[in-house]
């Protein structure tokens, strides 16, 4: 191991073993914090933000007539009872804290999302599964956020999985220097390459940034590192994107890249409880995709992409 990459720490908030959806076979999903982009129907609200934050699972506390452990360990004295008798939380105050409420909450309501962790110590956690990856073809998955805006990290896991024999890939919008992701590029197996919608006007309105670096970096990725299996993801979301229009302009413009595939995902609202335990609210709200707009889309990128159009049986 080269120790410098084995020391070097970032934000991460999650490891979930055994998915069989981020990447070829079975894999390891390392979810980084911070991204760029605001998209209004990111299910993973916590990953947003790069520092570790705070959460509150209402559902589970005791309530402060039975319990104020919380409230005692709070340094900051960011936790207060409301009029309502409810735990509230100053997120103003909640930062730069190693949050010893969480700890000291016997229900578990309290949960911090992100904790500062080494190259070694994630990998050592990956390495866990290296049977599965070895029978699958499966391996590591850096997701996040967009993992790639932890750049240094983010690489040093890639180079140091790589080292150790782990098959890598990473889920990436796309939004960040293009010198990140020329520097992951030698280091991936295998990527999943977000992109929303081909206008940037309307982009900006729904992600609050405008796509022209996300295309810049995909043509980087797939220029440059042409023997890259790279699948191409379109979330299909109500009222931004599920439109004939959009998607035969993003197929279009993955046409030339003989060796991407390409994929639309359905919208879902698996995120929604999470906003809350962030006291946000969603965004979305309860909409839903209309019936039979998925497999209309699905078509429309078929005609022009044929087999590399990937459609979940």
């Amino acid at each position: 191991m080269c120790q410098e990459d084995g020391k070097r720490q970032g934000v991460v908030f999650n490891i979930q073993k055994y998915s069989v959806h981020d990447g070829p076979g079975i894999r390891t999903i390392v979810f980084l914090k911070g991204c760029a982009l605001a998209c209004r129907w990111c299910s993973n609200p916590e990953s947003q933000n790069a520092r570790p934050e705070l959460a509150y699972n209402a559902g589970r506390c005791l309530t402060l007539e039975k319990c104020t452990r919380c409230l005692a360990a709070c340094p900051r004295e960011a936790l207060t009872c409301g009029e309502d008798g409810k735990l509230r939380i100053d997120r103003s105050r909640c930062e730069g804290c190693d949050m010893p409420c969480a700890e000291a909450c016997p229900a578990q309501s309290l949960l911090v999302y992100g904790k500062k962790r080494s190259v070694e110590d994630v990998l050592a956690a990956v390495e866990q599964d290296a049977a599965f990856y070895t029978r699958s073809s499966g391996g590591m998955t850096l997701s996040g956020g967009e993992p790639l805006l932890q750049g240094e990290f983010a690489v040093a896991l890639l180079r140091e999985a790589r080292r150790r024999r782990i098959k890598t890939a990473v889920e990436t919008c796309g939004m960040v220097a293009p010198e990140t992701v020329r520097a992951a590029g030698p280091w991936l197996s295998y990527a999943l390459f977000d992109i929303k919608h081909p206008d940037s006007a309307v982009h900006e309105a729904q992600t609050g940034r405008p796509n022209a670096r996300i295309l810049e970096n995909f043509r980087i990725l797939a220029g440059e590192f042409p023997d890259l299996p790279i699948l191409a993801r379109t979330p299909v979301i109500p009222g931004f994107n599920d439109n004939e229009e959009a998607i035969r302009a993003i197929a279009s413009f993955l046409r030339p890249f003989e060796r991407v595939t390409y994929e639309l995902l359905p919208y879902h609202r698996l995120g929604t409880q999470k906003y809350h335990f962030l006291d946000r609210q969603p965004p979305m709200g309860d909409v839903t995709l209309a019936e039979g707009v998925l497999p209309r889309l699905q078509r429309v990128a078929l005609d022009i992409l044929g087999e590399r159009v990937q459609i979940p049986r």
